[in-house]
């Protein structure tokens, strides 16, 4: 009996060696591209506030023709060709750093980020090439500096914040991350029928009138909307996402992997399908409005609804966001930042003691009024 066992043991030992084998080969598979400055080949990354590519050890600047011209950015062949993937599950994944050879461990949706070694910038290009393949972008515009000064400024107006909550040695990690959006584009058509009412009062002689009066309401009619985002990462609270919106998207480009140097960058790993519900819902309850606008009732009840979407379609997008994690207390606080508009956004904690010392404050300053009004009366009376 002990022999079958060890056998068995040997057998299983054996068939886990395979599969590391087996890792290992898919891990060696791929190289990270990391964007080198044409000129003296440290890396280079982008710079948002020049929309260039700067070099931060000889200074040149280069633009996008530049790098496609010295290979540092895709062109639109390389855009279209779909690079085979192993479809195989891994929660980690590593590939080798161009620069120093050490390995870069990532998860399977992460398309850019660095080398903890030599502080290179890691695009992992098949991550965001084929059916993962973006088809526009819109480049960061806010920097690094400014998504601090956004925390530091955070208190202003907000007197329950904590005194130091806002100092700038709080925030634990910042990072500007390109994150997938489902842009939706579609069209709600249909009726939509309710009942409605107009309520009026008047008085007459010791007696107080109320007059309410029944209509229905009957609409029809279009309405279209374009890029309705949609986030495709399960990695980011989607209430963080769509309350940094709105993007302007007059300012979307073609997508090109250059411009995630010097960033972080996920592929979406929600497929487009699941984002359909989401997107139409705020578009069926933006027709809702749309229709419901100008119409002075007090109360308005939907009878029948035929509204429905049509014509739909869908874009791919990386979007640009910096989020800020900030540790105070025991706890962690995550704020975002449009990396395009600047809209920053998070929750703040209440400081308790200056709440008591407000409440307190408040209900004096309410008593003290309350008796000079009453003192008032008394003495004119």
């Amino acid at each position: 009996m002990a022999k079958k066992k060890s056998n068995k043991k040997a057998e299983t030992v054996k068939k886990e060696t395979k599969k590391v084998e087996k890792i290992n080969i898919i891990k060696d598979k791929e190289k990270a591209i990391n964007n080198k400055c044409p000129a003296c080949s440290a890396p280079i990354a982008f710079n948002p506030t020049l929309n260039k590519w700067k070099c931060e050890y000889c200074l040149s600047e280069f633009t996008l023709e530049d790098m496609q011209k010295y290979n540092n950015a895709s062109s639109k062949e390389a855009n279209d060709i779909a690079e085979n993937e192993n479809e195989e599950e891994l929660d980690l994944l590593s590939y080798k750093c161009q620069n120093c050879g050490a390995e870069i461990v990532a998860d399977e949706n992460t398309a850019a980020t660095f080398c903890v070694y030599c502080g290179s910038i890691a695009i992992l290009k098949s991550k965001l090439s084929g059916k993962f393949a973006p088809n526009s972008i819109i480049p960061f515009k806010k920097t690094n500096k400014e998504a601090i000064d956004a925390f530091v400024n955070i208190s202003k107006g907000r007197p329950l914040c904590p005194k130091d909550f806002n100092n700038k040695k709080n925030i634990e990690k910042i990072k500007g991350v390109y994150i997938p959006f489902w842009l939706h584009n579609t069209t709600i058509k249909g009726d939509l029928n309710a009942s409605a009412t107009r309520v009026s009062s008047w008085h007459s002689g010791d007696y107080r009138y109320t007059k309410t009066d029944y209509y229905k309401l009957y609409r029809s009619g279009s309405v279209s909307f374009v890029r309705i985002p949609v986030d495709g990462s399960n990695n980011f609270d989607n209430d963080i996402m769509n309350s940094i919106e709105p993007f302007d998207y007059s300012e979307l480009i073609k997508y090109n992997h250059a411009y995630l140097s010097g960033f972080f960058a996920e592929k979406y790993d929600v497929a487009s399908e699941q984002t359909n519900a989401e997107a139409d819902n705020r578009a069926l309850n933006s027709t809702r409005n749309i229709m419901y606008k100008g119409s002075a009732f007090a109360t308005k009840t939907i009878t029948e609804d035929t509204l429905k979407p049509v014509d739909s379609n869908i874009e791919y997008a990386l979007l640009p966001v910096w989020m800020v994690n900030v540790k105070y207390g025991d706890k962690t606080y995550i704020f975002a930042m449009n990396g395009q508009t600047g809209k920053f956004i998070g929750n703040i904690p209440l400081d308790k003691k200056k709440a008591v010392r407000y409440g307190i404050l408040i209900f004096a300053g309410c008593f003290a009024v309350i008796y000079l009004i009453c003192l008032a009366v008394m003495l004119v009376g």
